[in-house]
């Protein structure tokens, strides 16, 4: 084995890459499928809308509040079992909500596979660290989710909006997650010295990723920078996705009320909004770690606060669909490079396994958050706010971002640590 297959991370291989971001997408479809959810649920239990909302906001919880417990063990050898365990779940869960029309089957169902996806979030979170230069990793992976879900989102309503066709649609993909976990990308050696003295007397298994990773040391000085790193950036991305989906949630009063937007205005918004995370999922893609991590992550953060306060400030139809399309192209841009930091952070994914649960945390409230400052602020004091909000995160966001990218180029050749970024060996390593 030569000494390049001992790298702390692999280089970006269609397996790996079909078992991390399926898995993904297996976790976060609940979010996406939550309006059709809520639909499903009335159905089935003849329930009203704020009552299916709940008990959707409560199987969000559940994915959130799992991925958060989940994620030190995806930090770890257990990975694979976590998100095993958590596909499992969500086929048992999610299909026995979509063929058992009894309440209680439903109801419980929904909250088990809600809590099966947080295990799946976790794994697939944690292990999008396990690849070479995160930042093109991150783009792919938005890229398969945006691509997927818009799919999903066209094709289901067309099939109809049953629970045996929603909540179908969720254990179907728990169940190809389990199909790929296979190839799943392993977390890192711990202690490789120690672990070269056990191989003598122990064989030493290879995972299927085809290589023994050995993650180098670190100072002790340099573990307590990167947790309190680490915290910092859950802390700020919670604030952060809180702050944006607020303005998601709001778009549709906010734009009805000041711009006179119609429902199929608020289609075309959406559907442009998600084209423009597609767009934003390649120029990643494309752009990799080639500007560094920090200063597009300042720019962008900037850039939506002030897109942000433009919407509060639109009067106009087109200009609001405008505005909201470019605002959401630039978040999905952030939302890459806040994942990309935190798997720079740690390639063993300490960081970027809790961040993608983190996020649903902060989401599954921006109905309730969101109405309640129009309430008190109004429509422009909102969005004057959540602008501000992007302001200030983006100073704890940035100096994480600077940390991420040294920390990165260190491990890829700890000579390198004082070199300026452009001269950095990742920049030469392909996804």
């Amino acid at each position: 084995m030569s000494h390049s297959d001992l790298s702390a991370r692999v280089p970006l291989r269609l397996p790996t890459a079909t078992a991390t971001f399926a898995i993904a997408i297996a976790g976060y479809l609940g979010v996406n499928l939550s309006p059709y959810m809520i639909t499903a649920l009335q159905t089935a239990l003849d329930a009203d809308l704020l009552t299916a909302s709940w008990i959707v906001t409560g199987a969000l919880l559940a994915t959130a509040i799992v991925g958060l417990a989940m994620a030190p063990l995806c930090a770890g050898p257990r990975r694979l079992l976590v998100a095993r365990a958590g596909l499992a779940l969500g086929v048992v869960g999610f299909g026995a909500a979509a063929l058992v029309p009894e309440p209680g089957v439903v109801v419980g169902g929904l909250l088990v596979g809600g809590a099966g996806a947080g295990g799946a979030v976790a794994a697939a979170g944690a292990a999008l660290a396990a690849f070479r230069n995160p930042d093109r990793v991150a783009g792919f992976n938005g890229l398969a989710n945006r691509g997927v879900i818009t799919i999903v989102l066209l094709v289901i309503p067309l099939i109809g909006l049953a629970p045996i066709d929603v909540f179908g649609a969720l254990a179907l993909f728990s169940l190809i997650g389990i199909v790929v976990s296979g190839w799943l990308p392993a977390a890192p050696v711990h202690a490789p010295r120690a672990g070269a003295a056990v191989a003598e007397a122990v064989p030493v298994e290879v995972p299927p990723t085809g290589a023994v990773r050995a993650m180098p040391e670190r100072s002790p000085a340099t573990t307590r920078l990167v947790a309190i790193a680490g915290f910092t950036l859950l802390v700020t991305f919670a604030l952060w996705a809180a702050s944006e989906d607020s303005l998601w949630a709001m778009a549709g009063s906010m734009g009805a009320e000041q711009a006179g937007l119609t429902p199929e205005g608020l289609g075309l918004a959406l559907s442009g909004a998600t084209a423009g995370g597609l767009v934003g999922s390649v120029l990643l893609m494309i752009v990799g770690d080639r500007f560094g991590r920090a200063l597009p992550l300042g720019i962008l953060l900037a850039l939506g606060g002030i897109l942000k306060i433009v919407e509060g400030f639109t009067s106009d139809e087109t200009s609001f669909i405008v505005v909201f399309i470019a605002w959401n192209t630039v978040y999905a841009l952030a939302f890459m490079y806040f994942v990309s930091t935190s798997a720079a952070l740690d390639a063993d994914g300490r960081w970027s396994g809790p961040l993608l649960a983190v996020y649903l945390v902060g989401s599954s409230l921006t109905p309730v958050i969101g109405a309640a400052l129009v309430g008190v602020l109004g429509y422009q004091g909102f969005a004057v706010a959540l602008g501000i909000a992007s302001f200030v995160l983006a100073v704890p966001a940035v100096a994480v971002a600077r940390l991420s990218t040294r920390l990165q180029r260190a491990e890829a050749d700890p000579s390198a640590g004082a070199r300026p970024e452009a001269s950095t060996p990742t920049q030469e390593v392909t996804a």
